[in-house]
């Protein structure tokens, strides 16, 4: 009798399904009393089986266990690479922070240099600036304007301070000589351009200490005061003037007053 397989796609049966089928021909073998010729060779494809399930089984296992591994070994290599990153994160923090402290030190550190600056400028500012008596305590002897014979022009044309012979003179402001040397009835004496643009004048002085074109600071020593010229004994006869000639003189006193000397 001839047989025909069913037309479509066939597979080749699963392992247990030829197990099954193996042990169903066993069983068949045995009644047909040809089971002594089958059973080798029976036996012998069981062990093939169990051979092929167990070799299946240890290769599912080493594929699991290498996976296992991996995935360790990348958690590690994760953990380490996050423990590299904070530290780069906290050592740049470190350097941020120490740049910024370094920042403002530099920048307290200028500015506490410009504040001394401008306060040795300021200082330099107001000693120019700022005006004082020729001879230090001394006090007005003989007042402007006072007539007599003892002047040519009939009357005095500054004021006198009392000074002794030897006494410091100083310049009353910050200026530049224009005059030092003799100056016929004045004696020995200084003419001084001030910064302001005026002049004032230092008389009868017994020595002088300075020369034209010399730059001189509010207190800075000129000479000393003596009796040398026209005079009846030591003093510093002082005069402001609004040039360096004779006759332009204006009040000495309310001068170095408007330039705040008490006088």
């Amino acid at each position: 009798m001839a047989f025909t397989r069913a037309a479509g796609k066939h597979r080749r049966p699963s392992v247990l399904s030829r197990k099954s089928a193996n042990i169903a021909g066993v069983a068949a073998l045995t009644t047909t009393g040809v089971i002594g010729t089958l059973a080798p060779q029976a036996f012998a494809a069981e062990q093939d089986l169990a051979a092929e399930d167990t070799g299946t089984i240890r290769a599912v296992a080493l594929d699991h266990s290498a996976e296992v591994v991996a995935e360790r070994i990348e958690e590690q290599a994760q953990a380490q690479q996050k423990v590299l990153d904070e530290a780069e994160a906290a050592r740049k923090a470190e350097a941020e922070r120490k740049a910024e402290v370094k920042r403002k030190a530099e920048a307290r550190a200028k500015k506490e240099r410009e504040d001394r600056e401008r306060a040795a400028r300021e200082a330099e500012r107001k000693r120019l600036n700022t005006f004082r008596l020729p001879v230090a305590g001394s006090y007005v002897s003989t007042s402007y304007k006072s007539g007599g014979a003892l002047w040519s022009s009939g009357s005095h044309s500054g004021v006198d301070f009392h000074a002794a012979s030897g006494t410091s003179v100083v310049a009353v402001g910050a200026g530049t000589v224009v005059e030092a040397g003799w100056g016929g009835a004045y004696g020995n004496n200084i003419v001084i351009r001030m910064n302001d643009g005026s002049y004032t004048q230092y008389g009868h002085l017994s020595s002088i200490g300075v020369s034209v074109g010399q730059s001189v600071g509010s207190g800075d020593q000129i000479g000393l005061a003596g009796s040398t010229g026209n005079s009846t004994g030591p003093h510093l006869h002082f005069e402001a003037r609004t040039s360096p000639e004779y006759g332009s003189d204006i009040d000495p006193v309310a001068y170095l007053r408007a330039h705040g000397v008490s006088v």
